[in-house]
């Protein structure tokens, strides 16, 4: 049992990284849903390459209603959890938010940081 148990925790980051790529060839595909599928519960996690990506797709409107407030969101938990791609992200909506949308972004992140266990805050 100890070997399984062994055996599973060191498939799971397998099965992330597959999880990852397999979104990540949808959206080079134009399949935003099968994207979403794939990085939403990675994102949801604390992978901060998903998160960067949802922000980017709310952004754009790929797959999901264009969304500012929930890309500065994403990008903001994904800077937070260490992605420095996402920094940049985080200035550019930053300075093309109101106030008002920056504190809603801010209360949506805050949101699903309190569901993610490794969240930063």
């Amino acid at each position: 049992m100890k070997k399984l148990f062994a055996v599973l925790l060191l498939m799971f980051p397998l099965v992330t990284i597959a999880d990852f790529a397999a979104g990540l060839e949808a959206y080079q595909r134009g399949d935003y849903a099968t994207a979403l599928r794939e990085w939403r519960p990675l994102a949801e996690a604390g992978n901060v390459d998903a998160q960067n990506n949802l922000g980017a797709m709310n952004y754009e409107g790929q797959g999901v209603p264009k969304d500012e407030v929930r890309a500065y969101a994403w990008a903001m938990l994904a800077f937070k959890g260490g992605s420095t791609d996402a920094k940049a992200a985080k200035e550019y909506l930053q300075k093309n938010l109101t106030a008002a949308q920056i504190a809603e972004a801010n209360k949506l992140s805050s949101e699903i940081c309190a569901k993610i266990p490794s969240c930063v805050r």
